[in-house]
């Protein structure tokens, strides 16, 4: 099938199924906690809502695993995840949503 020139299809992505999800929290948050630790912040790109979902997820796991307070930013290209205390994100754009962890909430 032919397009117009310049245009593309967007790619297709499969839904992760709950076992995928659960294995990538349980895998990422380590390697999250590890880049928090010792540079204070971890970026990566999360332009879905189900992305977004599950670096929230793993953020949440980070702040029980540090036990310290972690938030997410997420602007619809990335997400920033980063402890509770920094006032405010690297960069403007970076500020369009703010999630705290449930270890946080459930504190105030």
């Amino acid at each position: 099938m032919t397009h117009p020139l310049g245009t593309r299809l967007a790619p297709r992505r499969t839904p992760l199924n709950a076992e995928e999800k659960a294995r990538a929290e349980a895998n990422f948050a380590p390697l999250v906690a590890q880049n928090l630790v010792a540079d204070g912040r971890f970026r990566i790109t999360a332009d879905t809502p189900e992305m977004v979902e599950l670096w929230q997820r793993v953020a949440r796991h980070v702040g029980d695993m540090l036990q310290r307070p972690v938030v997410s930013y997420a602007n619809g290209r990335y997400i920033v995840i980063t402890f509770d205390q920094e006032e405010t994100p690297a960069s403007p754009a970076e500020t369009p949503a703010r999630h705290r962890s449930d270890r946080d909430t459930s504190s105030m």
